[in-house]
């Protein structure tokens, strides 16, 4: 990559793979959903730097359902960054995550940008929240990296999506996060996941993007869970080393009749 090809970056996010690959979440089986995303990534190889996986990659936090992820980066043969969401289990994640092109690193440099990883998790809970010492760090390594353009990148929204239901546990402290971000004009973009659909908003000159699941997709816009017909998804990212950034979603050729148990997410 010369000083004027863009890094290009494809993010995914909400895997919720399992121990048994037969399992599903919600009528979707999530390992052949994440296959269809995979097949589509192979095709794309040679245009993506890395990969940037946003949280929930396992649907159960057993090792077994890491060590089937892993399988699935070891064929993509990509260098892979990840961060944990609420459904993850962080000791197994961080133990059985961190073979080959896959790193556990949470900054890194890589095109001229800076990418920061944040744990916005809580053990046992569904809601996001953004430690005291998740935010000194932040702004420690803000300090640190300069004034190149920077990707932050966390589970949860820190915007409500106009989902009742979904806004009940997204972000619990976005002040604070803000407060630290306005600090460090250098950061360009936020990337997320938990949501299962697509999304964008912009705050000053930073823009806020939500991405599709590789699995199941939640509806906009609804009171309630309720399951959308779009097929699962990930985000193409193409980074110029001006700061300057493109962004575009694509969806997977993959379809499964939805038998939806009666319970909650």
């Amino acid at each position: 990559m010369n000083q004027f090809s863009p890094l290009s970056v494809a993010q995914i996010t909400d895997l919720h793979l399992f121990a048994d690959e037969n399992q599903a979440l919600l009528g979707i089986p999530t390992t052949q959903s994440f296959e269809a995303v995979v097949k589509r990534l192979k095709q794309i190889d040679s245009e993506i730097d890395l990969l940037l996986v946003t949280g929930d990659l396992s649907g159960d936090g057993t090792p077994g359902s890491y060590e089937n992820l892993q399988a699935f980066f070891n064929q993509l043969q990509i260098p892979t960054y990840w961060l944990p969401g609420d459904h993850d289990s962080a000791q197994a994640i961080d133990q059985y995550l961190n073979l080959g092109l896959v790193s556990r690193r949470k900054c890194f440099e890589r095109g001229g940008w800076n990418f920061i990883l944040l744990n916005s998790s809580i053990p046992g809970q569904e809601q996001g929240y953004l430690s005291t010492k998740t935010l000194f760090w932040l702004e420690k390594q803000l300090e640190t990296v300069g004034d190149s353009p920077t990707v932050v990148a966390l589970h949860h929204p820190p915007f409500p999506v106009n989902s009742k239901w979904l806004d009940s546990n997204n972000l619990e402290n976005p002040e604070e996060f803000f407060q630290v971000l306005d600090r460090y004009p250098q950061v360009k973009l936020v990337l997320f996941g938990h949501i299962h659909q697509e999304f964008q908003q912009q705050r000053g000159s930073v823009s806020y993007l939500g991405t599709p699941s590789t699995c199941i997709q939640f509806r906009p816009k609804t009171p309630s869970l309720t399951i959308d017909s779009r097929s699962p998804g990930f985000r193409l990212l193409k980074l110029y080393s001006n700061g300057v950034w493109e962004s575009s979603v694509e969806r997977v050729d993959y379809y499964n009749p939805l038998d939806i148990p009666a319970m909650g997410y």
